[in-house]
């Protein structure tokens, strides 16, 4: 049981070998833990207990067995009965959402406008479309009264 304990850690924290506050969380929520006697504030608390340091944001496998002993007698659970129920679940569950299609982004043939006909174009010179503020402005000499010859 001791290496597949060790492996649901190594599942949690990604193969490195300290665990953060809200991994511990994820993980005491992910393997069913919480209920009415455990709370996700006990978690926080119970991971602020086993860290050495206040200076210290992790902790090791060897703290995170001290954190199930503790969350164990929290419950009031035997620790072989809840290390039992860590290693049924396995490791981490992750959820996402699939993002909707967006009726007038996906839909090309509700595009309106310049983005109807394929979108706006730099080789529109010559085709009496203006493209570009050049072709607006006359550019020819002038004297210095700013008459055109």
């Amino acid at each position: 049981m001791q290496a597949s304990l060790e492996g649901v850690f190594k599942k949690f924290t990604a193969n490195k070998a300290d665990m953060d506050g809200k991994t511990f969380a994820k993980f005491a929520k992910d393997c069913g833990l919480l209920d009415k006697k455990l709370t996700a504030t006990d978690i926080d608390l119970i991971f602020a207990k086993v860290k050495t340091s206040s200076a210290v944001r992790t902790i090791t496998f060897a703290q995170f067995e001290k954190g199930l002993d503790q969350m164990a007698t929290k419950k009031g659970i035997s620790l072989d009965a809840l290390k039992e129920k860590v290693t049924s679940a396995g490791g981490p569950t992750f959820t996402g959402t699939k993002a909707d299609a967006v009726k007038f982004h996906d839909d090309k043939s509700l595009y309106t406008g310049v983005y109807a006909n394929g979108g706006p174009s730099t080789v529109d010179i010559g085709n009496g479309k203006i493209s570009d503020i050049s072709q607006l402005c006359d550019r020819t000499g002038a004297d210095v009264r700013g008459v055109k010859k």
